[in-house]
């Protein structure tokens, strides 16, 4: 597990298999309590908006804008061990 973003509302974690090669994505709402994790096409499409968006000027409002856009898919509740 490799923590790629943090920011008071998210943080990103890129998760990796057995073989070290990058697995899923898991998406953490800190105020909402909640989480997602994403695998395949989704979590490709997920990386590939953040490639663009750093590709830029960012700023974490923009990032944490673009993560929002996941917020209806955080069924989960966010369990801290």
């Amino acid at each position: 597990m490799h923590m790629i973003y943090n920011s008071p509302v998210y943080c990103v974690m890129e998760i990796a298999g057995f073989d070290g090669a990058p697995r899923g994505v898991e998406i953490l709402d800190k105020l909402a309590r909640r989480e997602i994790y994403l695998e395949g096409p989704l979590a490709e499409a997920f990386k590939s908006g953040v490639a663009q968006i750093v590709s830029g000027e960012p700023s974490v409002e923009a990032i944490d804008h673009f993560i929002s856009q996941y917020q209806g898919l955080m069924q989960q509740p966010l369990a801290l061990h």
